[in-house]
């Protein structure tokens, strides 16, 4: 006997049920059942009672069995939306957050020549690149990341929101002519301590680690690139870094001690101190 067809009510119900762990539960439903209706949330809601056949209902179950083990829900739908661009997404990259708008909006925020030439260090997905030359068409951005397959989802990225941005396959600086110079450096580089509980925790558990951790308990890479940005910095260029909430005055004194001026941090929507900038004047 056929078992009787659940209406986008009935699925988005037990889904929620089965998601209680998640704080957005019923959200999740709603995104990875629109996907697999290859329908918008607002069809979910103006046609509760239409039945889902066999086969979606069958898909639907795969992914909210996936989302039940912790999978985030950017990689199942496969993108994500940041700085109101549509990014495709995969376990390849971070997942872009919020928070990184902040990095975007400090850039955007700078007394920069009209051609500004900016770089996103690390830049995974490509979403600060991509967020600044919508804003900024006219400045030359290049995105620079070591991961290969971050590198292709990012250019695809580009060529799909046709945004012309140069994606570079590098160890950071290290595939740029000696010759390169910025106006504005930014990156989101990893700084979580190795030992931090919050990576055996909800999307984290999924993403690259890689892009997560660094050493000196989270400060290393953020050392690293205050350390040596100047030397491919305009006089005058600014470096804009994203750090966790607790390093910021840390990060600050870093700044200080190589020399940079106008030191300052900046809060994100949960009031904590989330950015840090400099200008290098030396």
């Amino acid at each position: 006997m056929t078992a009787a067809l659940l209406s986008i009510a009935e699925l988005i119900q037990q889904a929620q049920r089965r998601l209680w762990q998640s704080d957005s539960a019923r959200l999740d439903s709603e995104l990875l059942l629109a996907k697999v209706l290859d329908k918008p949330r607002s069809y979910l809601l103006t046609w509760p009672e239409r039945a889902v056949s066999a086969a979606q209902q069958q898909a639907f179950e795969q992914l909210i069995s996936a989302r039940e083990q912790g999978q985030p829900v950017a990689y199942l739908l496969g993108q994500r939306e940041f700085w109101s661009l549509t990014l495709e997404v995969n376990d390849s990259t971070l997942i872009p957050r919020p928070e990184t708008e902040h990095l975007v909006e400090a850039t955007l925020a700078l007394d920069l020549p009209e051609q500004a030439q900016v770089a996103d260090l690390g830049c995974g997905s490509g979403a600060i690149a991509l967020a600044l030359k919508s804003e900024r068409p006219q400045w030359q951005v290049i995105g620079l990341e070591r991961d290969a397959g971050a590198v292709a989802l990012a250019q695809r990225n580009a060529e799909r929101l046709q945004l012309d941005i140069k994606v570079l396959q590098s160890d950071w600086f290290s595939q740029l002519p000696a010759q390169q110079r910025f106006h504005a450096i930014v990156s989101n580089p990893p700084y979580i301590d190795a030992n931090d509980p919050h990576l055996q925790q909800g999307d984290v558990r999924f993403e690259p680690r890689s892009a997560l951790v660094a050493e000196q308990h989270g400060l290393a890479d953020l050392a690293w690139l205050i350390a040596q940005a100047p030397q491919l910095l305009h006089h005058g260029g600014w470096l804009l870094l994203e750090h966790g909430w607790q390093q910021a005055e840390a990060v600050r004194q870093l700044f200080l001690q190589r020399g940079y001026q106008q030191v300052s941090s900046q809060r994100d929507y949960a009031k904590l101190e989330r950015i840090t900038l400099a200008q290098w004047v030396g």
